[in-house]
């Protein structure tokens, strides 16, 4: 059995399930993705396979960076280039100063609406399968941050555009946001995706076709996913305890590392044996691993 976080570099065409599909034919065992790209979008999709399924709650808060295109004058039901046309407008003349001014402004915290088109659940019942009814609902809007906007100018129609987010932002809705700024309306014609936390596309992303579960290309190890976690040790007596799930070990732990939310305890050999998180000035067993 495979164990780790394959980079994944998602074609056009497929979806996200498609490939965790794909995958777990080769290796057997679990496989889940972390953050579902569209089937339009391409780019870093990150599996956990095996045991690395236990962590995925600790990798899923990641920020994102993604580049694309942006079509202007043009509004889709989707909001993106796989919809049908809604709205139709003139796309005013601009400036390269002007793209700056909007990159700007939308930089920083803001809320965000969902889109309609979205798996967010309403009763059970993804946003997705209501908006293709032509039923419309009520969203709340969410906290997102665009950390680093990038925008330039490609043609009359046309935007180029890289963004550094925070999880949970649409950049389909910020795609619309732009096309505001601008005067006109507007949807998101390319998407890719660069990196997913401390995961980068150029870190040898495969295609999932191609890859072979025998070699190591793209698979990082479960103790590379969690590289940001400080490590704690455990002396040979304490690992079968930990797997047992018998808290007395983490009466050891405190106070190293003193001001981490969570850890990764390893054996001495360095393979990781369990996260633990801090919850009410203790420590407690987050996810034990095989």
């Amino acid at each position: 059995m495979v164990h780790g976080v394959l980079l994944v570099d998602k074609p056009e065409g497929i979806t996200s399930a498609e490939v965790v599909r794909r995958i777990k034919r080769k290796v057997g065992g679990k496989v889940g993705h972390l953050g579902t790209l569209d089937p339009f979008a391409t780019g870093l999709l990150p599996l956990c396979l095996g045991e690395a399924t236990k962590i995925a709650q600790f990798l899923n808060a990641a920020d994102k960076t993604y580049e694309g295109t942006i079509r202007l004058g043009f509004a889709t039901d989707t909001a993106d280039r796989t919809g049908e046309v809604r709205e139709e407008r003139p796309v005013p003349d601009f400036a390269d100063a002007g793209l700056s001014a909007v990159a700007e402004k939308l930089c920083g915290d803001s809320m965000q609406t969902p889109p309609m088109y979205s798996a967010i659940k309403r009763d059970g019942v993804p946003l997705y399968k209501l908006a293709r009814e032509g039923v419309e609902v009520e969203r709340d809007a969410r906290a997102i941050s665009i950390h680093e906007l990038s925008l330039r100018r490609v043609d009359e129609s046309n935007i180029w555009f890289r963004v550094a987010c925070s999880k949970g932002t649409y950049v389909r809705v910020l795609a619309e946001d732009i096309g505001r700024e601008l005067g006109t309306v507007a949807h998101l014609a390319e998407l890719r995706r660069l990196t997913f936390g401390a995961f980068r596309l150029d870190q040898g992303a495969v295609d999932a076709d191609a890859w072979d579960a025998s070699r190591p290309a793209g698979l990082l190890s479960i103790r590379e996913a969690l590289a940001d976690l400080p490590s704690v040790t455990l002396p040979e007596r304490c690992q079968t305890a930990v797997r047992r799930g018998q808290a007395w070990v983490l009466n050891e732990l405190a106070p190293d590392p003193p001001s981490s939310a969570r850890a990764l305890l390893v054996g001495e050999s360095g393979d990781p044996i369990a996260v633990v998180e801090q919850s009410g000035g203790k420590w407690r067993f987050a996810r034990v691993l095989n």
